[in-house]
């Protein structure tokens, strides 16, 4: 029995935050906001759309290039921090919305590593038990509904979108697209990345919304190191345990989060610039969508091949970190 990618989507609302319009909400400025982190725009979501609506849309896109019908998934997995609510989960209000069958459906949240980490539930599942045989892994965000836009060090990094996978199992598929990944997390640095109020440490109350306690918190210098550092670190594991070396991966796919972390990592990987994809210039960092959207643009635009090895790396809030290598 072989595991596939058997299709991709992606979706961003169609409202674009440029960093001039940033410049009229706080004290900032373009050059600014490029400079340190390379993003020159955003997507908005509108007031009254959620996150399983921007997972709907980018479901509906892999659904019809993997050319499976809603009702023959087995599982539905969505990566989020944005959930619609504390409960039902996003992913059974996906179901709901795509009139898939009764399938298993759960979130989970490992911030802006939670596609890797869905990738790699999924991927177990399909291989462990044959009633798994077509799941649907998305990454969504509605991260505008909690960045505080008064905070000129968050505010200008994030934007919403989706992206999802079609994942495959089946007698007739040759091999496997995943080729060997590496997870952790430490919550000792749980501090430097969070959103501390709304759970049951720190309940809603007046004094939480108005000192913006539900809003994102970042400590972006600490937040750089820890990120680059783990983000190789990941690779470099993945890379060993595989026998692949550096030169032979046609992509690395790194979590969106800014463009010199970006950089870095792929420096120290000596992976070269043209083999890096980036498109934070037009999306910010949308955490669990990320890498994501850059798969499904690599795809729809022609520049995966049959055999390349891809490299994905992310890292997010937990603190949560990965990489995974997988076989197009």
């Amino acid at each position: 029995m072989g595991i596939t990618i058997r299709g991709t989507g992606k979706f961003v609302p169609e409202k674009i935050l440029t960093n001039a319009d940033l410049e009229k909400m706080v004290e900032t400025s373009d050059e600014w906001i490029t400079t340190r982190t390379g993003i020159h725009q955003r997507h908005l979501a509108a007031a009254d759309v959620a996150t399983s609506d921007l997972a709907y849309e980018a479901a509906k896109q892999a659904l019809d290039m993997a050319g499976i019908k809603p009702e023959e998934l087995d599982l539905i997995t969505v990566a989020t921090v944005t959930p619609d609510m504390g409960f039902p989960n996003t992913a059974a209000l996906v179901q709901k919305k795509l009139k898939a069958q009764k399938c298993v459906c759960f979130d989970l949240e490992a911030a802006c590593s939670g596609l890797l980490y869905s990738i790699e539930v999924a991927h177990s599942l399909l291989l462990a038990n044959k009633k798994y045989r077509k799941a649907l892994v998305i990454g969504a965000e509605k991260l505008s509904s909690i960045v505080d836009w008064t905070d000129r060090g968050t505010c200008v990094l994030f934007g919403d979108g989706a992206a999802a996978l079609v994942l495959e199992s089946s007698d007739e598929i040759e091999g496997d697209f995943y080729i060997a990944g590496k997870l952790a997390a430490d919550g000792n640095y749980d501090n430097i990345l969070r959103l501390p109020a709304g759970g049951s440490a720190m309940p809603a109350s007046h004094e939480t919304v108005d000192q913006h306690l539900h809003c994102i918190k970042m400590a972006g210098q600490e937040t750089f190191k820890l990120a680059v550092n783990a983000m190789v670190s990941a690779c470099k594991e993945v890379l060993e345990i595989s026998g692949v070396e550096p030169e032979n991966v046609a992509w690395i796919i790194p979590h969106q989060a800014n463009h010199r972390i970006i950089s870095a990592v792929a420096q120290r990987l000596t992976i070269s610039d043209d083999r890096v994809y980036s498109n934070i210039e037009r999306y910010g960092n949308t955490s669990s969508a990320s890498i994501g959207i850059c798969l499904d643009e690599l795809n729809r635009a022609g520049k995966l091949k049959k055999g390349d090895v891809v490299l994905l790396t992310a890292f997010g809030g937990g603190l949560t970190w990965g990489a995974e290598l997988i076989r197009w």
